[in-house]
Order: structure tokens, then C-alpha cells, then sequence
């Protein structure tokens, strides 16, 4: 089998696209066309908790922002952790290619009023029941994506 070899050296199988890395802006823009993705949040030396959340990409504050419930284990969690990754992915199979961005910052619940006034707006609902009227804010501190050819 004929194996390819990028620029960079690596190589791929024929057939396959090499992974591309994606530019900040491009990255930020695909925040913006799905609306669900994978939190992380570790806690001390143990494996770090996942959880599926619906999001909004707010461009304004460049940050993940979602819904939560008092009381709820995520609403815990991020009252004890502040640093958290997040995310999202997606595959189109007429291309055969798929993309994955993944951002790292800092989470905090927005409590500001004319905030959370603003967010409130983006008209945002939870698809889990019950009461989630607790805005939480990951703001962007680094953002990391790539592309890839699927054989």
C-alpha cells in the first residue's frame, strides 16, 4: 500500500485527507452551528466529570454560555471547579469529513442582572426538565481545532 506524506511529514493512507489545523476564527464560528456539546470539569485527582449540555456561543463575550439548575450536580460542580473544557464536534457524510473544536477557560455563574437579561434573550431552553434558571459562562482562554478526512 502506497502511503502519502504531508508537508510536515506525516503520513496518511490514500484515500484520507491529513488533519488540518483550524484558526481561531474558524473555530469560534463553528461554536456557532451546533448547539450541543461535551462539558468537562475535573475535580482534585480524580477522572474529570462529562457532561452533554445545550449551549449559545456568545460572540460578544466569546464565551460557551448554558443553563443550569440550583441544586443540580452540574450546578455543584461548577460552584467547587472553575477551570472546565468544553467540546463539539460534527461529521458530514457527504464530504466524509468532520470537525472538532475544543475550548479551555474559566466557568463562573453570570448573576448580573442586565446580563443575564441579555442571555436570556438568546432564548436558550435546556432539554432536560426542570427548573434551569442559572446562567454559566465558560469563557474562552484558549480554543483548539482541527479537521479530518474520514477513509
Amino acid at each position: 500500500m502506497v502511503t502519502h506524506v504531508d508537508a510536515d511529514g506525516t503520513a496518511s493512507a490514500p484515500g484520507t485527507e491529513p488533519d488540518t489545523v483550524l484558526e481561531r476564527d474558524e473555530c469560534l464560528t463553528l461554536l456557532t452551528t451546533t448547539g450541543v456539546g461535551r462539558l468537562a470539569v475535573a475535580l482534585g485527582e480524580g477522572a474529570p466529570v462529562l457532561r452533554p449540555v445545550n449551549y449559545a456561543f456568545d460572540p460578544r463575550s466569546q464565551s460557551i454560555v448554558f443553563r443550569t439548575g440550583e441544586g443540580s450536580k452540574l450546578h455543584a460542580l461548577l460552584s467547587t471547579a472553575r477551570d472546565a473544557a468544553f467540546e463539539v464536534d460534527d461529521y458530514d457524510p457527504h464530504s466524509r469529513t468532520a470537525w472538532s473544536v475544543i475550548v479551555v477557560g474559566v466557568a463562573h455563574e453570570v448573576t448580573a442582572p442586565a446580563e443575564t437579561a441579555r442571555l436570556d434573550r438568546f432564548g436558550l431552553e435546556p432539554y432536560s426538565p426542570g427548573g434551569k434558571h442559572h446562567w454559566i459562562q465558560l469563557r474562552v482562554r484558549t480554543v483548539s481545532g482541527r479537521r479530518v478526512g474520514v477513509a
